[in-house]
C-alpha cells in the first residue's frame, strides 16, 4: 500500500512538471531513514524519517511517521506528523494527527480540531516591535554600556615540586 502511494505521489509530481512546473520529483525521506544535519532544498520535501536538524526549502510535508528535531523554514508547511522545534513559514497547516512542540510563526494558518500543539503560534507580523518597545530596548542598552564591567582578579596558588629523584622534593608556593 506504501508503494501505491509513494509511485502515485510521483507520478502527480511529474504530471505537475510537465505542465509548466520548475521542479522535478520531490525529495522524499523514507520511513526507515534518519538524518542528523541540516537540509536545504529548492522545492518540495516530504518526510516520512526522521531529520535531527534544520530544515529549509519551498515546501515541505512531514507524513504522519515523519519527524523533524530542529528549525524549519519554508514558504508552506502541512504538518501531519511531529515537529519539534521552531517554524518561521508563509502558510501552516496542521492535522488532527500532528504534534508541534515549539513555536511557530506563520502569516496564515489551518488547525484541525485534535492537533496536539505544545508552544505558540504568532502572525509574522506581530512580530514587529511598536516604538514603545524600540525604546525601552534602546534604554536598556544604553544604560548597560553605561555600567562599569567588574573583572574578577582571584590569587591563584601554584605548587612546584622541586627536586631530583634522589633528594627530597621541597615546596614552593607562589
Amino acid at each position: 500500500m506504501k508503494k501505491i502511494k509513494k509511485l502515485l505521489y510521483l507520478k502527480l509530481a511529474r504530471k505537475m512538471n510537465k505542465n509548466g512546473g520548475t521542479s522535478a520529483v520531490p525529495t522524499i525521506i523514507s520511513e526507515d531513514s534518519k538524518i542528523i544535519g541540516n537540509l536545504i532544498s529548492s522545492g518540495i520535501v516530504h518526510i516520512d524519517g526522521r531529520i535531527e536538524g534544520d530544515v529549509c526549502c519551498d515546501e515541505l510535508v512531514i507524513g504522519i511517521k515523519g519527524s523533524i528535531k530542529g528549525l524549519v523554514q519554508t514558504e508552506k508547511l502541512e504538518l501531519y506528523g511531529t515537529l519539534q522545534g521552531k517554524a518561521n513559514v508563509d502558510s501552516l497547516f496542521i492535522a488532527k494527527s500532528a504534534r508541534m512542540i515549539g513555536d511557530a510563526t506563520h502569516n496564515s494558518i489551518a488547525i484541525e480540531p485534535g492537533a496536539y500543539i505544545d508552544g505558540s503560534c504568532i502572525r509574522a507580523d506581530r512580530l514587529q516591535p511598536s516604538s514603545k518597545q524600540v525604546q525601552q530596548i534602546n534604554k536598556t542598552a544604553l544604560s548597560a554600556a553605561e555600567r562599569p564591567v567588574e573583572i574578577a582578579n582571584t590569587p591563584k596558588t601554584v605548587v612546584l615540586s622541586v627536586g631530583s629523584s634522589n633528594s627530597p622534593k621541597k615546596r614552593v608556593s607562589k
